[in-house]
């Protein structure tokens, strides 16, 4: 029963706004279904089979909300959970920043649903799983890595007659192999929503020469070098970017999007002229929900065109404060690129660090967005666009704001986890001591 049709969805939907006696009712409807494997030092450790639903009410009366949850779809549970929504929203205080539901919205049909990968079975996971197995066994190598697929729906509907469904599937794989003394490590991670596009098989090699070719590790200078950052390093430091783009905290001067003595930064170049961001749930590589969680419609929005900040997200609330259309942020990012590859990039550089991924990554101030983390799993000195040997791991400290100042090209960008990152090429790049980590 977890994932219900939309037909399905909207009669029990239909049924539960029946039950209401607030002056506003909104009813989101929930399900999803999937499984996953779990290993480590080569074998299985954990697999399972999870099927969820769930429903939550919200009721109001004037400006006072109360929400409930139930699990359970029979008609007394559904009435007893509307029962128990207004009997909190006439205990709650009022919510000065309440906006009434909207009225009956039009949607873009979405491409996030997938037949082959909705139709996994545990098979399927043993399957990919033994593949990526069959490369670290191989090498003598040990892996530790995470499989998981899920199919879902939402749905919402409102006492003012909107209602909205989405169903969708999605496929990750991550995997991280080491060698056997612990000293070299590699490590990959994908996602996507079509099963045919995952290669664990691939992705596995990927990693397993990794760990292989980053034994033996030396130390240089930390110092600001020319990086190569690998689609996953750069979504990994530039997903904290993308908070920014809320014009409500720009407007209150809580972050790098506001200008100092007030206002935000919209309109300015703030970027170097080649880069281009934009979030498109139509994306054929990176679909998604043509809904937000308000019942907002989500289109292809330009939130950065060479270089000038053309776009910021206002919530409902916001918008109607300041006296705009409200406009919804869409994680699912693409940031433009060109057409050279990694390689290509690691080619074009004289000296430099190709750097895997970071992690442990930090604030270090909101304002310029200055962060600090560390390489892991992968970093290499580059030299007259060979890969030379591999480094010790660094800190960094660095803004993603001046990192996109400082681009000298950009690669195809590749789907990376709720993005689309070109591999990049960065000059000054601040490494500011060593790390013992591998």
């Amino acid at each position: 029963m977890a994932i219900l049709s939309k037909e399905e969805a909207q009669a029990i939907l239909k049924k539960v706004i029946s039950y209401s006696k607030a002056d506003a009712c909104e009813v989101n409807l929930n399900g999803s279904d999937g499984g996953n494997i779990r290993y480590a030092r080569n074998a299985v450790s954990t697999a399972g089979q999870i099927s969820v639903m769930s429903l939550g009410v919200s009721s109001t009366f004037g400006k006072k909300t109360g929400t409930a949850t139930i699990n359970e779809f029979d008609d007394a549970s559904l009435q007893k959970v509307v029962q128990r929504a207004e009997e909190l929203a006439r205990l709650a205080p009022e919510n000065p920043e309440y906006m009434p539901p909207l009225g009956p919205q039009t949607y873009t049909e979405s491409a996030t649903f997938n037949a082959a990968t909705a139709a996994m079975t545990p098979d399927t996971r043993a399957e990919m799983v033994g593949k990526s197995l069959s490369v670290s066994k191989a090498a003598n190598l040990e892996a530790a890595g995470f499989l998981e697929n899920s199919t879902r729906f939402n749905a919402m509907m409102n006492s003012k007659g909107l209602f909205a469904y989405n169903k969708g599937t999605d496929v990750s794989f991550s995997v991280t192999v080491r060698n056997q003394d612990g000293t070299g490590s590699g490590y990959v991670d994908q996602s996507f929503n079509n099963l045919d596009k995952m290669d664990t098989l691939a992705l596995s090699k990927i990693a397993a020469s990794k760990a292989t070719k980053s034994a033996g590790a030396k130390a240089i200078e930390p110092g600001k070098y020319t990086v190569i950052l690998e689609p996953l390093a750069a979504s990994d430091i530039l997903s904290n970017m993308f908070r920014g783009f809320d014009a409500r905290s720009a407007d209150e001067g809580r972050s790098f999007m506001s200008k100092k003595g007030g206002g935000t930064r919209l309109g300015e170049q703030l970027f170097s002229e080649n880069v281009n961001i934009y979030s498109d749930p139509l994306n054929p590589e990176l679909p998604s929900s043509t809904w937000d969680g308000d019942g907002l419609p989500v289109k292809r929005t330009q939130w950065v065109q060479n270089g000038v900040v053309k776009n910021l997200s206002y919530s409902r609330y916001w918008a109607a404060q300041k006296g705009v259309q409200p406009i919804p942020f869409n994680r699912s990012i693409v940031i433009e690129g060109g057409s050279q590859s990694l390689e290509d990039l690691i080619k074009s550089t004289e000296k430099g660090i190709l750097v895997t991924r970071f992690w442990y990554i930090r604030s270090v101030d909101p304002q310029t967005l200055l962060l600090t983390g560390l390489t892991r799993d992968g970093t290499f000195y580059i030299e007259n666009g060979e890969i030379k040997f591999p480094l010790k791991n660094f800190r960094f400290n660095e803004s993603p704001v001046i990192m996109l100042n400082n681009v000298e090209a950009l690669g195809k960008p590749v789907r990376t986890g709720s993005g689309m990152i070109p591999p990049m090429k960065i000059r000054d790049f601040t490494f500011t001591s060593l790390s013992d980590a591998v």
